[in-house]
């Protein structure tokens, strides 16, 4: 299946199960693929026989930036929900969040979780 490819986007939040985590927030980093079939864009070259990428990323953004979770799982998952909700050409998505200021004593890049739903 082909795939659209949303890499690194950067939000502020405030997700966490710390209480601080929601009252500071904190940055995150989303990675979304979106599968569906390309063939009809592709051979129309008219973006309303795929999904418009930058759709996607106020949808992202919106859940992201105007709701709070204590786990990124929760996150992960309303985002692909939201996905799938708003655009019905989506078969499967990944959706990655990356958490780089994770209040964790260690030295790291992030801290994430990554789900993959389909229809």
């Amino acid at each position: 299946m082909d795939k659209i490819i949303l890499s690194n986007l950067s939000f502020y939040g405030y997700h966490g199960a710390l209480k601080e985590e929601n009252i500071l927030g904190q940055k995150f980093f989303i990675d979304i693929e979106i599968y569906l079939d390309f063939k009809k864009a592709g051979e129309s070259d008219n973006v309303m026989d795929s999904v418009h990428y930058g759709e996607v990323y106020e949808v992202v953004k919106k859940v992201v930036e105007n709701e709070k979770y204590n786990l990124l799982e929760a996150l992960a998952e309303n985002i692909s929900k939201q996905v799938f909700d708003n655009f019905d050409l989506v078969k499967e998505i990944m959706v990655r969040v990356k958490k780089p200021e994770a209040p964790v004593n260690a030295i790291f890049d992030y801290f994430g979780v990554e789900i993959r739903r389909k229809k």
